[in-house]
């Protein structure tokens, strides 16, 4: 039987997002830099993507971390994805309720829902690490 070495390399699976908050935030604005490149191919013809679009389209650009650190967690994760789930509606409102406080003047009332979202989905992909990862260690 041939003895095979196995590197440290092929043993250690390591996740591609390091940092998930980090991650997300990157991948939030890199999905507003899409739809700023949509809106502006779009406004010569009269038409700007609404902030439901931005919700959407940022939200499914940077949801990879999430969903890459609830695939990699043990059973115990139920728990982990409800308190992040409440942090980002918590969070969400609150900043939603924070914008439009501070800039009553907007046209649009889901501007402060989608900087609300934004600041929001960061904090609650740290909640869903930190949960998995005190669920894992204990």
């Amino acid at each position: 039987m041939a003895d095979e070495k196995v590197s440290a390399s092929d043993s250690i699976r390591h996740p591609s997002w390091d940092h998930p908050v980090v991650a997300t935030i990157a991948l939030e604005l890199g999905g507003l830099t899409c739809a700023g490149l949509v809106a502006l191919v779009g406004w010569p013809f009269g038409w700007l993507p609404d902030s439901g679009f931005l919700l959407i389209m940022t939200g499914l650009i940077a949801i990879g971390p999430a969903a890459e650190l609830y695939s990699r967690a043990g059973p115990p994760r139920r728990l982990a994805v409800v308190a992040a789930l409440l942090a980002l509606a918590t969070v969400r409102l609150l900043v939603a309720a924070a914008v439009n406080w501070v800039f009553p003047a907007l046209a649009d009332p889901g501007v402060g829902i989608l900087v609300g979202y934004l600041v929001a989905l960061p904090i609650g992909v740290a909640v869903l690490a930190r949960f998995l990862t005190r669920a894992n260690v204990v």
